[in-house]
C-alpha cells in the first residue's frame, strides 16, 4: 500500500514537472516571437542620429515588413511612435495617446481624411524629436476618429527637414 502512494505520487509529480515546463517553455515562445514580431513592425525601436562635419543630422529609418516607415519619438520629452506619412497635412494624434501625453484640445477644426471628413482638435506640440532630430513648436491635431497607437507624422513636422527614399529606407536629414 505504501508502496502504490508513493508511485502515484511520482506520478502526480511528475505531471506537474511536465505542466510547469510547458508553460516555460511556451512563456518563453510568447517572449521571443512578441520581440520578434514587434521589431517587424517597428524596426526603429532604436534610432541612431549621425552627425556630419556641417552640423547636420540624420536619421536613417528602415521601412518595415508592410511598407511603412514606423519608428520610436517623443513628444514634450515622453516616448511615442510615429508613422511617418507624408501624405498627411499634419502630425495627427490619436484622442487616446494625447490624453496620455497630457495634450489639451483647441479650437476644432474639419478634416479631410481617407475615411472622409472630420472633426479634429488643435493642439501645439512644444517639442518633437525623432532621434536626434528635434523640433519646437510643431502644430498637431487631436484626432478621435484615429484607431491605432501610432501618431502619423505629417508634413507640420517633415517640411522643416529634408527627407528622402531610396529602397526602404528613408533619410531624415536636419
Amino acid at each position: 500500500m505504501a508502496g502504490e502512494k508513493e508511485i502515484q505520487e511520482q506520478k502526480r509529480m511528475g505531471t506537474v514537472m511536465q505542466a510547469l515546463a510547458w508553460l516555460v517553455f511556451l512563456g518563453l515562445g510568447v517572449f521571443f516571437f512578441g520581440d520578434l514580431l514587434g521589431k517587424q513592425y517597428n524596426p526603429n525601436q532604436s534610432v541612431q542620429t549621425r552627425y556630419a562635419e556641417d552640423g547636420v543630422r540624420e536619421v536613417v529609418l528602415q521601412r518595415n515588413k508592410f511598407g511603412h516607415y514606423v519608428t520610436a519619438g517623443k513628444i514634450n520629452g515622453l516616448d511615442v511612435t510615429f508613422m511617418v506619412d507624408t501624405g498627411a497635412t499634419g502630425v495627427a494624434i490619436p484622442e487616446a495617446v494625447a490624453h496620455d501625453l497630457g495634450l489639451p484640445r483647441g479650437r476644432a477644426f474639419r478634416t479631410r481624411t481617407a475615411n472622409g471628413l472630420s472633426t479634429t482638435y488643435a493642439a501645439n506640440l512644444k517639442w518633437v524629436s525623432v532621434g536626434g532630430i528635434e523640433l519646437q513648436d510643431v502644430q498637431a491635431g487631436i484626432a478621435p476618429g484615429l484607431q491605432t497607437e501610432e501618431i502619423l507624422l505629417g508634413m507640420s513636422f517633415l517640411k522643416h527637414i529634408e527627407f528622402s527614399q531610396r529602397g526602404d529606407v528613408l533619410i531624415l536629414r536636419q
